[in-house]
């Protein structure tokens, strides 16, 4: 099963359990600084003490892995999940379990100083384990592609590596407003996009994933559905007639079939207009560094005479 879309489909389980946290405030206003600790607000508004340079660190998500990376703190990463798979580095790293069921019992023998998490983690029960062993655990929360950046930046002041977050945050800017600006003006194509076609579900409306595809310059066609990961009916994708469907490029055979997204959906003008496009889901389904890639490749496929012609 493709790593990257069983992280989305980790939120799809989650939500629920996770659901008192969507609101909260997504801050990070140093609360209070010591020689020792330093106190943050986490994405999800909750309090937490954090050595000022945490050397032990484990990761419970494949996007927060490869943050850590990229922030260049791959040395202090003791512990990811089995489904974090890049950068190759973090391959090498032991394995506490999944994001839904890590394994408290090797998390602990690793003696982390910081454990970073996502809501699509089991929070409330995780919550309560490591704040009884007095381990910190931060929480990151994005919910558009700015988030994404905003929490990079957030995760630089927390692992005591601003500069590099905020240099690596910029770019990310920077590349976000090219395509902006590439894409402005343009046709909007309307989108489905495909996270599993049997049964189908689709990105809605609070998603990163739609953020993204408006971002790219196009419409999803479940743009407006107010539950993160809603299922569709055959019937009511081609009701919506998409322009374009967007299926992973490789891997996730198991989650997402191209020849049964063409028959199924042979109505669509996407279908008859042979639209079906196919984007590296690794960029597209896990809020981190690469997502800016992402949104280049997602753009490059929704308009690709104009981006050919930049």
């Amino acid at each position: 099963m493709k790593l990257s879309r069983i992280f989305i489909l980790d939120k799809l389980m989650a939500l629920l359990l996770c659901a008192f946290c969507a609101c909260a405030p997504a801050t990070n206003k140093i609360t209070s600084v010591s020689e020792a600790q330093r106190n943050f607000i986490d994405e999800i508004g909750r309090s937490v003490s954090i050595p000022s340079a945490p050397k032990r660190i484990i990761s419970l998500a494949p996007n927060l892995t490869e943050t850590l990376f990229a922030l260049g703190l791959g040395d202090r990463v003791v512990g990811v999940t089995s489904y974090c798979d890049y950068p190759a580095e973090a391959r090498a790293k032991e394995k506490v379990g999944d994001t839904l069921k890590p394994n408290l019992e090797r998390l602990i023998a690793l003696k982390p100083d910081l454990v970073l998490v996502t809501t699509s983690s089991q929070l409330e029960n995780l919550m309560r384990q490591l704040d009884q062993l007095k381990i910190p655990m931060y929480v990151s929360n994005p919910r558009t592609v700015r988030d994404v950046i905003a929490s990079i930046r957030k995760l630089g002041e927390v692992t005591g590596t601003e500069d590099r977050a905020r240099k690596l945050a910029d770019e990310m800017e920077q590349r976000l407003s090219k395509v902006k600006q590439q894409v402005a003006g343009q046709h909007q194509p309307r989108v489905l996009y495909v996270l599993q076609n049997s049964p189908l579900i689709t990105a809605g409306r609070g998603t990163f994933i739609n953020d993204l595809i408006m971002l790219a310059g196009a419409e999803s066609i479940s743009g407006n559905e107010t539950a993160d990961y809603p299922q569709f009916s055959r019937e009511t994708v081609i009701a919506r007639a998409p322009e374009i469907i967007v299926i992973p490029e490789s891997h996730g055979t198991e989650l997402v079939n191209e020849e049964a997204v063409r028959r199924d959906y042979a109505e669509t003008p996407a279908v008859r207009n042979n639209r079906v496009v196919k984007i590296n889901p690794d960029l597209i389904d896990r809020p981190g560094p690469r997502i800016i890639e992402g949104l280049e490749a997602l753009a490059q496929a929704l308009h690709p005479t104009k981006q050919q012609s930049q």
